[in-house]
């Protein structure tokens, strides 16, 4: 799996939360300022050869939707993140958070549960 820009990250954020969508539906649901039309739709083609997106025909439109789900973009990321910035380490990432977020044992606990789910 790729990484996204965080341009195509955001504009994936619509379409989990759309499922199925036009481009004008994206644009019409960010906020002002709005980008171009043309912008987003640049980057739902980009997503698309990156095979996070997919598109059936609807007259003359596309309707597009996510073939990766937030979940599994999520767990790749948390995976990258924590062999970026923490050599691999979960323990040195959870400590990381503990001191700077001060979790709770509770929050700890599911963090430390949802990273092993990713293993």
């Amino acid at each position: 799996m790729n990484e996204l820009t965080k341009a195509e990250e955001e504009v994936m954020h619509y379409l989990w939360n759309f499922k199925e969508c036009l481009v004008r539906d994206i644009v019409d649901s960010m906020p002002e300022p709005k980008p171009a039309y043309n912008t987003v739709s640049t980057i739902v083609r980009i997503l698309e050869k990156k095979e996070f997106v997919g598109h059936k025909e609807n007259g003359k439109s596309y309707i597009y939707f996510p073939l990766v789900s937030k979940d599994e973009y999520t767990k790749f990321s948390i995976k990258n993140l924590i062999q970026g910035y923490f050599g691999g380490s979960y323990k040195k990432a959870v400590s990381f958070f503990v001191k700077e977020e001060k979790l709770s044992v509770n929050e700890m606990e599911n963090l430390l549960n949802e990273m092993k789910s990713e293993d």
